[in-house]
């Protein structure tokens, strides 16, 4: 008796097959979607990118070529000719110009520089000249020589680090006293920080202002950006108390079993579970610290050594407005170093900003 093996049976439901082409197609739209939204967004930095690689020719040239190029010379009897693309009878050529006219040129074959020169009539100015790719990467050490790049990264590395150390350490305390005691007017306490977020900074600027310089006469000097940082922000306060609300109980309830006051409590178990978070914060304060302009600008007025890299490159931007290449290039240089940060904290950063505010 011959045995019959049974073939997995293939399912053919059309409404099946519909819904997965329709789960592919809105995965593709929105895809699509997420690309060209991104490459809106990348596009000042990739016009950033290729500018800062041009001449100073180039970038002035509105028909030069959008990638980085030189104008193609043909040397002829000692001396260097710019190469044009002429349209004739034949199609285009390349032609050398060696006397520009009015009305007439005189130019010359470079594929066949034995014939001689000829008389071209026409306007020269109408024709492209020939170009190659050329990448000018000594935009940069110029740009780096030219504004003191490291005076200006060390300030803003200085004051970005010790602000970020500042108000990590003030506001994850803050955080805690929110998110784990309970004392008189908590709740009241903890929506008059909050309301802090929406209060304008114009308004408290003249006064700030004022105090700072009138009174403690702290003008032209790092103080006033940094000494108010070292009292948390209501910002990461709210942050920081979300995350630590979502660390369970039982694990400083054991920590006091085992003698562990709230101090040690704190640092043993509170932050170590809260490095997302952390991270987020820092990162967070950090990129505002290294991109704060108007700050600096009002209260080291008339200190120039200590000004930061955003006072600088705007005082750059007004020297060398000529050369917009050079402009380009120290911008991309000031981006380097929170870019690089940004992206080899990238994981831990989008985890604290997805864990925080999420109740367990």
């Amino acid at each position: 008796m011959a045995s019959m093996t049974s073939s997995p049976s293939v399912s053919h439901d059309p409404i099946k097959i519909a819904q997965k082409r329709r789960r592919l197609l809105n995965q593709a739209a929105i895809t699509l979607v997420a690309l060209i939204i991104l490459s809106i967004y990348l596009m000042p930095l990739g016009y950033g990118l290729i500018n800062s690689v041009k001449t100073q020719a180039q970038v002035s040239d509105s028909r030069a070529p959008l990638l980085p190029s030189d104008a193609v010379t043909f040397e002829w009897e000692g001396a260097e000719y710019e190469v044009f693309t002429v349209p004739t009878d034949d199609g285009e050529k390349q032609y050398a110009l060696i006397d520009p006219g009015r009305r007439e040129s005189t130019m010359l074959d470079i594929n066949n520089p034995e014939a001689g020169t000829f008389e071209w009539e026409g306007n020269w100015r109408t024709l492209l000249p020939v170009t190659e790719l050329a990448f000018h990467f000594e935009n940069y050490p110029e740009a780096w020589r030219t504004i003191d790049f490291l005076r200006l990264l060390l300030n803003t590395l200085m004051y970005a680090t010790i602000t970020m150390i500042g108000t990590l350490v003030a506001s994850s305390m803050v955080a805690y006293g929110f998110a784990r005691f309970r004392f008189p007017l908590k709740n009241v306490l903890f929506i008059v920080l909050m309301s802090t977020i929406i209060l304008p900074p114009a308004v408290t600027l003249v006064p700030t202002y004022a105090f700072f310089v009138k009174v403690l006469g702290w003008g032209g000097t790092w103080l006033p950006l940094i000494i108010p940082q070292m009292f948390g922000n209501a910002y990461n306060v709210f942050l920081l108390r979300q995350y630590f609300l979502t660390i369970p109980r039982e694990m400083e309830e054991a920590a006091m079993i085992d003698g562990a006051g709230p101090i040690r409590t704190f640092t043993s178990v509170i932050l170590p579970q809260a490095v997302p978070a952390l991270t987020a914060v820092a990162m967070f304060h950090f990129f505002f610290a290294w991109n704060d302009f108007f700050g600096p600008l009002i209260y080291l007025a008339g200190n120039r050594q200590a000004n930061p890299i955003t006072v600088g490159l705007t005082e750059f931007n007004g020297l060398y407005s000529a050369e917009p290449q050079l402009i380009l290039a120290a911008a991309i240089i000031s981006m380097l170093l929170p870019l690089t940060i940004f992206f080899l904290a990238q994981r831990v950063f989008i985890q604290g900003i997805v864990i925080t505010g999420v109740d367990k």
